[in-house]
């Protein structure tokens, strides 16, 4: 599979999300029968109440909160090829605002694009509610509202790999397995960030997670794209003011 999309041009990223709440019993009583409502299906095979499932919640943006955006993009010096890495964590609203600045800022132009692991159903429209739900301005890359996910102008790694096929999953862990590329779940996994979060307050091992995430991403698609994986002495991280 070949590419004509510069590398230069992709803003690679990743999300990790958790529920608004530490728990349900903290949600006011119309959130509980809203999230209630919208859960109801997700619950009836196993049984569970609207409280017992909400540790899912993170998956909705009406019911969750983004607690870190990790992104990535590459750029050329005189020694060659470089990906930097930059995480925005923390209140939602400020990382927000920050993640939106780089993009203004940086990755305005129409040949911009953004690309995630099933990012068409899940980061790129749950980055533009949580904005909207703060009152942001979309950033161009995110004015996604009407279109269809066929006209999103974005690179989806789980999209590559389908083929066509729309009734295929894969997850980014098995096709790193796949090319045999090194887990980015060799520490915690997505089920695990609702605990670290709210129960060990562990925002930077998070961070370090999506950061993995991020890389592992990035692999993929080069190997999806046929082009050359990322030297380990390529990858820098970068502070947010840089």
């Amino acid at each position: 599979m070949k590419t004509h999309q510069p590398l230069e041009h992709i803003l690679f990223l990743d999300i990790e999300t958790v529920p608004e709440q530490p728990s349900f019993n903290l949600l006011d009583a119309e959130t509980q029968e809203l999230f209630d409502a919208k859960t109801v299906y997700k619950r009836k095979a196993d049984e569970l109440t609207a409280a017992e499932y909400y540790g899912h919640a993170g998956i909705w943006a009406e019911f969750g909160k983004i607690v870190c955006i990790s992104v990535g993009y590459l750029t050329h010096t005189s020694d060659g090829r470089q990906f930097r890495i930059r995480s925005f964590s923390g209140e939602e609203y400020q990382l927000l605002k920050a993640f939106k600045a780089l993009l203004d800022h940086h990755f305005s132009s129409q040949h911009n694009r953004l690309c995630a692991h099933n990012g068409k159903e899940f980061d790129f429209p749950f980055l533009a509610r949580r904005m909207l739900k703060h009152q942001l301005a979309l950033p161009l890359l995110l004015q996604l509202m009407g279109k269809k996910p066929w006209e999103v102008p974005h690179l989806d790694t789980l999209e590559l790999w389908k083929f066509g096929d729309y009734k295929h999953y894969t997850s980014l862990k098995l096709l790193a397995h796949f090319f045999g590329i090194p887990s980015p779940k060799d520490d915690i996994d997505g089920s695990d960030v609702r605990r670290v979060y709210y129960e060990e307050h562990d925002v930077s091992r998070i961070v370090r997670y999506c950061e993995k995430d991020v890389v592992t991403l990035t692999q993929v698609y080069l190997k999806l794209t046929l082009q050359p994986p990322l030297h380990e002495s390529e990858i820098v991280s970068v502070s947010e003011d840089d």
